[in-house]
């Protein structure tokens, strides 16, 4: 579909995937909706576009994927690549920000502002739907299930500490917060997954993910911890 306020996505995805592939692609363009309605009657199908090689139908843009043998994942699949992408950036960002204040990289001040960013990043991606957020958060946490709204204040507390652990301020605040999250977070998950031996969801990285509730979760939550500690103990020296 090629329209003045439209053009499909999927059908250009389609012609460079062709493309990339040796192909030479006629494109036929739907410039209307009554020769988009006429083409999917035509052929019988709900969705355009649609690839044909040699004149056989391989159909829409998921189908072409798979006839290159790059099928799309399923969406109820279990994947990790949200949390490692977001490691991944917050260790590089704790780089960034080392070199750039001629600090060593290899310095227990990396380790702590690598987590304090990793915690901003994870409380970010709670915040986007903390309703959905709350809702995965009730199968495992404790405090949560005792008393609900802590499944509202939990992303916002998580960012706040972060963010005030990234810039050495209120530490009295973020230590404490920071421990007491940690702590009840690493408690339940340790609980739901290696006690009650529970196949969950981790809700680490939001309300829709997909990642599987165990090591991940764990490492967030004792992070978490050993910061708030960090910290109290900056307090007392």
């Amino acid at each position: 579909m090629v329209m003045p306020e439209h053009i499909c996505p999927y059908g250009l995805k389609s012609k460079w995937l062709l493309e990339s592939h040796g192909f030479d692609v006629e494109d036929h363009h739907l410039t209307t909706r009554a020769e988009t309605d006429a083409f999917m009657e035509r052929h019988e199908v709900k969705t355009t576009p649609q690839t044909f090689i040699a004149q056989e139908r391989i159909g829409g843009y998921d189908d072409l994927r798979a006839y290159f043998g790059q099928p799309l994942a399923d969406a109820d699949d279990t994947s990790y690549r949200p949390v490692i992408a977001i490691f991944g950036v917050s260790f590089l960002m704790a780089l960034s920000i080392m070199a750039l204040s001629g600090g060593s990289i290899l310095s227990l001040a990396t380790v702590t502002t690598f987590i304090a960013i990793a915690m901003c990043l994870l409380g970010v991606q709670k915040l986007q739907d903390v309703e959905g957020f709350s809702t995965m958060f009730l199968n495992y946490d404790l405090l949560a299930r005792r008393w609900v709204p802590y499944g509202y204040v939990y992303p916002y507390a998580e960012t706040l500490a972060g963010v005030l652990m990234l810039g050495g301020l209120l530490p009295w605040v973020s230590g404490p917060v920071a421990l007491f999250i940690g702590s009840v977070g690493a408690w339940s998950v340790f609980r739901a997954v290696y006690i009650e031996k529970r196949e969950l969801k981790c809700a680490c990285v939001g309300g829709g993910s997909n990642v599987p509730l165990g090591f991940v979760s764990l490492t967030e939550n004792v992070m978490m911890m050993l910061m708030g500690i960090y910290t109290l103990i900056g307090i007392a020296l």
